[in-house]
């Protein structure tokens, strides 16, 4: 792979993610299954970091992995799971060939262009953008995370509350639930 085709490998990779992202948005919104639609939303989520990553905003593409992704999508799966708002067929909502042989399409483009990436004599320094050195206080995150702990760290507090209580609400309703 030359540096010629460097812009036409990034242009494919950015739509190709962003049209994961738009359709797995859009199966989330259909979806008559809660599990399902959840399955959809972390998709979406995945394609979403992936365009962060790919747009050199490194940080905010493994936020939206370890945040969204994972502790968010856990704590909503958590919640319909206790809830028994799913059935257990209703977590493969698509049915027949075509969306396997799409899916297929799709990983079959992505491990060739993982291929055509290691065969190639490419300078990876050309790929990777230049990193600075980090600022002598505090390293790469403090800036970020100090006005969160900081300015903002009321409004931090009562979203963990509120998400406690969110919990606390499905446990109650999940009790009343089994109660009669």
């Amino acid at each position: 792979m030359t540096n010629e085709f460097l812009p036409l490998f990034y242009t494919f990779n950015f739509y190709l993610f962003g049209l994961v992202a738009i359709s797995a948005a859009l199966l989330f919104v259909t979806r008559k299954s809660p599990v399902a639609a959840a399955m959809w939303l972390v998709v979406t989520m995945f394609a979403l970091a992936a365009l962060y990553v790919m747009l050199d905003a490194q940080f905010v593409g493994v936020m939206q992995v370890l945040v969204y992704t994972g502790a968010i999508m856990v704590v909503f799966l958590f919640v319909v799971m206790l809830l028994n708002l799913g059935q257990p067929t209703d977590v493969h909502d698509i049915r027949g060939t075509w969306p396997r042989i799409v899916a297929g399409f799709i990983g079959l483009a992505l491990v060739s262009e993982l291929m055509a990436l290691l065969k190639s004599p490419l300078d990876l320094r050309l790929v990777v953008p230049a990193v600075t050195a980090p600022p002598a206080t505090g390293g790469i995150i403090a800036p970020i995370a100090a006005p969160m702990f900081k300015e903002y760290l009321l409004a931090f507090e009562l979203t963990s509350i509120l998400l406690l209580v969110a919990i606390m609400g499905a446990v109650v309703l999940a009790k009343k639930k089994d109660a009669r």
